[in-house]
């Protein structure tokens, strides 16, 4: 089995990603998607520095330079303020299996980016991965469960929060990509995404006036801040780390593919937990989707 620990924390990086969503859906039902994001980044700050004082013996890394620092800020502010935002509204719209489906379309959006911006090639068998990703989520949310193909406008605000999550969450990892170059450890990188995260947030949320309401409505609701508290640790801790033990042992490819099964887990677990009819069409669109990604990342 040692010969395959890649692989299978790769897998246990998806499992990660699909249990966090439920624990931010479930928390996200009680206090609101707004304040699921300002409450989960804290504590996720909060468990990266003590990981950075017990690798590094230092809480952040103070010495990186300032163009690392502005780089992989400005992915945090992009990719985890307000790309988690969106994605956590489109969890309470439209269900996470969707929501996560829909993020899915994150690396499709990154290679164009890398493509119009960086100069790199798409090649055919890339090519062919995005139209099937793309096809297979189309087909996913024409699926009614009913053999209608029409959409609810809730439903279309949901799609479009997931649409615009997976765009900033790419923007953000080309931002990272920059900030990540050399010899750098990804623990410090991704305190340094959250510590930016984190302050544009609650400065917005000072600037609105709404720390106050925040912090009552996280009183009146202590389940949703273990909630929050569990998901933190689930996904920007467990899941990150999963990750990079994937790609240290597996090829990147493989490991790419094996930690963006998510929505595959989120069949069963949207069928038990939120008790969601899934029709063959959700099923068979998700399983095209996930094989668009795997080309997409295999070739």
């Amino acid at each position: 089995m040692s010969n395959y620990i890649g692989e299978i924390a790769g897998i246990a990086t998806s499992f990660f990603y699909a249990i966090n969503a439920v624990f931010i859906t479930r928390a996200g039902q009680q206090v609101g998607a707004v304040i699921s994001n300002r409450t989960r980044i804290i504590f996720a700050l909060l468990y990266l520095i003590v990981l950075n004082l017990i690798l590094f013996r230092q809480p952040l890394p103070f010495d990186a330079g300032t163009s690392r620092w502005t780089w992989l800020s400005l992915s945090g502010i992009i990719g985890l303020a307000l790309g988690d935002a969106f994605l956590f509204q489109s969890y309470l719209s439209v269900g996470p299996r969707l929501g996560m489906l829909l993020l899915s379309l994150s690396p499709i959006v990154g290679a164009l980016e890398a493509w119009a911006f960086f100069g790199e090639t798409l090649r055919a068998g890339q090519i062919l991965g995005i139209a099937l990703t793309l096809g297979g989520i189309v087909w996913v949310i024409l699926e009614q469960g009913n053999g209608k193909t029409q959409v609810s406008r809730h439903a279309l605000i949901g799609i479009l929060f997931g649409f615009l999550s997976a765009i900033f969450q790419a923007t953000g990892f080309v931002f990272s990509k920059q900030g990540m170059s050399g010899d750098f450890s990804p623990f410090q990188g991704n305190a340094i995404r959250m510590l930016a995260a984190a302050l544009a947030l609650w400065i917005f949320t000072t600037f609105q006036k709404e720390v106050g309401k925040t912090f009552s409505t996280l009183k009146e609701n202590p389940t949703a801040i273990k909630q929050l508290a569990v998901a933190a640790l689930i996904g920007p801790v467990l899941g990150v780390s999963s990750s990079l033990l994937a790609v240290q042992h597996a090829q990147v490819g493989v490991a790419s593919t094996l930690t963006s099964l998510s929505p595959i887990f989120m069949l069963p677990v949207s069928h038990f937990i939120f008790k969601e009819k899934l029709g063959w069409q959700a099923i068979a669109g998700t399983l095209l989707a996930m094989a668009g990604v795997a080309i997409l990342f295999l070739t």
